[in-house]
């Protein structure tokens, strides 16, 4: 149950990230299949994290230790970039159309998970 509720709140945060320019869903579908896309492109944004950030920290530590950690910030949105090319290999209409644009958006997808995953986990604690 935990899992599904991370996609759903990373698929609000990918959908947030549409608002920066040059992140598009397509215009014209209809919105279950924009709620599709944004469930897919979540699944494989973490997919993409689980796989791929793990190795880079690791063959990239030294440039995280030269940088204080900012290269994260480059890492993040060149995943967010390899999601957005990778979803559309995958036939998923999203579309992220430069580094810029997937740096952004890298930023608001993490920030905006962060706050949603702290207001759900106030829901869930009043229980």
């Amino acid at each position: 149950m935990g899992i599904l509720v991370h996609v759903l709140l990373t698929a609000v945060a990918v959908w947030v990230a549409t608002l920066i320019p040059g992140i598009d869903l397509e215009a014209g579908a209809s919105t279950p299949a924009k709620i599709g896309t944004l469930i897919g492109v979540a699944l494989l944004f973490g997919l993409v994290n689980a796989v791929v950030k793990p190795l880079v920290k690791f063959f990239g530590c030294l440039f995280y230790l030269v940088t204080l950690g900012l290269i994260g910030l480059v890492v993040n949105a060149l995943l967010f970039w390899l999601t957005g090319w990778l979803a559309n290999e995958l036939g998923l209409p999203f579309d992220v159309t430069g580094f810029w644009p997937a740096f952004w958006g890298a930023i608001i997808v993490a920030l905006a998970s962060w706050a949603l995953n702290i207001a759900y986990d106030r829901v869930t604690d009043r229980d």
